[in-house]
């Protein structure tokens, strides 16, 4: 430890390789360690799923609470997987069958306000100095389930760390009825317009980005876009009153998780320099897939399948794709009519389309490794993680012109093929432009000269977490220097 490191706490609902839905937990799992690299100390406090209990077979206890909302809990201090945690073990919350945030059925867990309140409200008494093995410097948390720890230093401690708030996904707000107010120990004056209310509920999301020091999104484009009515999900109107407070900053991806020259999970391990192995991936990708074997553009899709990803254009256009010749691999989990339209469409044209449901990490990379372009038509992405793998792999992207994708994805448009530097295919999100799109790929394809120049731009990408690191790290030490003022 150094004099001018700044201790951040961590506040998560997941975080990889521990527990995993999404991007999130990717986040979680890597940037703690980016950050070390700029002189930044990170603690992650997360829930004690099952499997996060398991990692801490050594943890330390380090404080115990003789009940929180129903039960006793205690605080478990460890390190596993590169990654220094605190545990909220509290079995009446997080020991349970099922999902973070649902049950076996699906549904939402009922009790969920007070299980992320427990979060957010041992996140604010670790931050208010309550707990001796860790005070942090900043409390930083992460989507609308650490959102109520704003909330519990602003009404609760006079002296607290700087706090941050990163949106990951602002469709998901964390909206309860106002009846939990007491069972979660808010005081009544933080239920106002100012606090925790939002339209006649409480607003875990709302809380923090009324409340926070900052407020950072996962790109940019996202940071200006959730500022309009059509991206702004009702808080559009709050975030532009708070506009000198949001940033946005992009994600990287783990390059020791995401790298094709060392990746355990593909069939043949290349790089940029050395990019001829990448076909043996394309052939076994196709084996195991049942794909016909002659040699077709194939694209890829790994992903959530809901309206907000933008698959159900992709179901409306497959007439256009498989007219081009092309093939194509599926997967992904989400709504049920779009799991059927994809698993229809793979048994009505066998050999051509593949459709997979479910998450399986070893096809995640193999697809990643051996489909020729990744198919993302998003109609709002926050940031999106699989383009960025895609990059990497030298699969091209091609993804709607929205959020972190507009940010990651340079279009290879005539201009940008001339002076050969895109990365990839965007288009804006409506059935008949991810037509044109598809039809543009085929054409991109079939001129392979061109093709495996964009694939070597892409592959020389920086989308790792250096550059995003050094940028909170700026953030972080930009809110100390206010406080010192």
């Amino acid at each position: 430890m150094t004099a001018s490191q700044i201790n951040v706490l961590f506040v998560v609902s997941e975080v990889y390789p521990f527990i995993k839905t999404g991007g999130l937990a990717d986040v979680a799992g890597a940037l703690p360690q980016a950050l070390l690299a700029e002189g930044v100390r990170v603690v992650t406090l997360t829930p004690g799923y099952p499997s996060v209990i398991d990692a801490l077979p050594a943890g330390e206890t380090i404080h115990e609470f003789p009940d929180l909302f129903g039960g006793p809990a205690r605080l478990i201090h460890g390190q596993a997987k590169g990654l220094e945690l605190i545990v909220i073990d509290a079995p009446h919350l997080y020991r349970r069958h099922g999902g973070p945030y649902h049950g076996p059925d699906g549904k939402d867990w009922a009790d969920n306000a007070l299980r992320f309140g427990a979060l957010s409200l041992m996140a604010a008494r670790i931050g208010g100095g309550e707990i001796a093995a860790f005070k942090p410097d900043v409390l930083h948390a992460h989507d609308w389930q650490g959102g109520l720890a704003a909330a519990y230093l602003r009404y609760g401690y006079e002296h607290g760390p700087r706090t941050v708030i990163t949106v990951h996904n602002l469709a998901f707000q964390g909206l309860f009825p106002s009846s939990f107010m007491h069972l979660l120990k808010l005081p009544p004056e933080s239920y106002s317009i100012e606090g925790v209310e939002f339209h006649g509920e409480i607003g875990f999301l709302k809380a923090a980005l009324a409340l926070s020091d900052r407020i950072t999104t996962v790109s940019p484009t996202y940071a200006a876009e959730i500022r309009t009515p059509e991206f702004g999900m009702g808080l559009d109107g709050l975030l532009r009153v708070r506009t000198e407070r949001l940033t946005g900053i992009l994600n990287g991806i783990d390059y020791n998780v995401w790298n094709p020259a060392t990746d355990p999970l593909i069939a043949a391990n290349f790089d940029a320099r050395r990019i001829a192995p990448r076909i043996a991936n394309k052939a076994v990708l196709k084996e195991k897939m049942k794909l016909e074997t002659a040699d077709k553009l194939l694209f890829g899709v790994i992903s959530r399948l809901t309206w907000q990803k933008g698959l159900d254009m992709l179901v409306a256009v497959l007439p256009t794709l498989l007219a081009t010749g092309a093939q194509l691999i599926v997967l992904g989990t989400g709504e049920r009519a779009l799991e059927r339209g994809f698993m229809d469409a793979a048994r009505i044209h066998e050999g051509r389309i593949s459709c997979v449901i479910g998450y399986d990490e070893e096809l995640a990379h193999l697809i990643q490794a051996g489909a020729d372009a990744l198919l993302m038509p998003s109609r709002f992405e926050p940031c999106g993680l699989p383009q960025l793998c895609a990059l990497r792999y030298g699969t091209l992207p091609i993804v709607s012109r929205v959020g972190g994708l507009a940010d990651t994805v340079i279009d290879c448009n005539e201009m940008a093929v001339a002076e050969g530097f895109g990365t990839g295919v965007q288009f804006t999100p409506t059935v008949g432009m991810l037509e044109a799109a598809i039809l543009r790929t085929t054409a991109l394809w079939r001129n392979q000269r061109v093709w495996r120049r964009a694939q070597r731009n892409a592959m020389a990408a920086d989308v790792s977490w250096r550059r995003p690191a050094r940028h909170y790290a700026e953030l972080y030490r930009e809110l100390l220097a206010e406080r010192r003022r």
